[in-house]
């Protein structure tokens, strides 16, 4: 159960911060990325596993697997997929922006 209380130590504050920006998180992007992301886990989790790259100590497990790959792994992805937008919305946010300055270069203009 160790690996469980892990997980769950990323996958709260993702959840929380998904809950709370949840306006501004564009879900059709971060439905698309859940599938994509827990699909390559599941199929790379069971590679390296199969391979015995990867070693889990079962007795810290919570005991469920997709394949050989124990549950707790998808957590990670899936607490990356929630943290991700709402760090890049909370980031974006606190940049301060001039009016006309949105999408001009950084180099100074030259003027005759």
């Amino acid at each position: 159960m160790a690996y469980l209380w892990l997980s769950l130590a990323f996958m709260v504050p993702a959840a929380l911060a998904a809950v709370l920006l949840r306006g501004s998180i564009h879900w059709g992007a971060v439905a698309l990325s859940t599938v994509v992301l827990l699909s390559l886990t599941a199929v790379f989790d069971n590679v390296i596993i199969g391979l015995d790259i990867v070693r889990y100590g079962h007795e810290h497990l919570m005991g469920l697997y997709l394949g050989l790959a124990p549950l707790e792994d998808f957590s990670y992805p899936l607490a990356g997929v929630l943290l991700l937008p709402a760090a890049w919305h909370l980031l974006r946010r606190r940049r301060p922006t001039e009016p006309g300055r949105g999408a001009e270069p950084v180099a100074e203009r030259v003027t005759d």
